[in-house]
């Protein structure tokens, strides 16, 4: 499993965690789009956490969970990943 979480990784993340399906490619043009606008709310973006957490057996940032937008989460994420690689 690479280090790095993908577009594609988080929209399947967002349908198991939050119930929000968004195909992958939608997200990619999307990235700059509130997690609001895209259905998913606090509790919601928490589950993402929770699963990343879970999938990668390391803690995310709490910030992660305030982030706005999907490459905001993205780039959070993936820094926190690439540090502790």
């Amino acid at each position: 499993m690479s280090a790095q979480i993908t577009v594609e990784e988080l929209a399947g993340l967002m349908k198991k965690a939050a119930g929000i399906t968004v195909a992958p490619e939608e997200l990619e043009q999307r990235t700059d789009v509130g997690f609001d606008a895209l259905g998913i709310d606090s509790l919601g973006l928490l589950g993402i956490v929770g699963e990343l957490e879970n999938r990668h057996g390391t803690p995310m940032p709490p910030d992660a969970e305030r982030c706005k937008t999907p490459r905001q989460f993205l780039n959070l994420v993936n820094s926190t990943l690439m540090a502790g690689a």
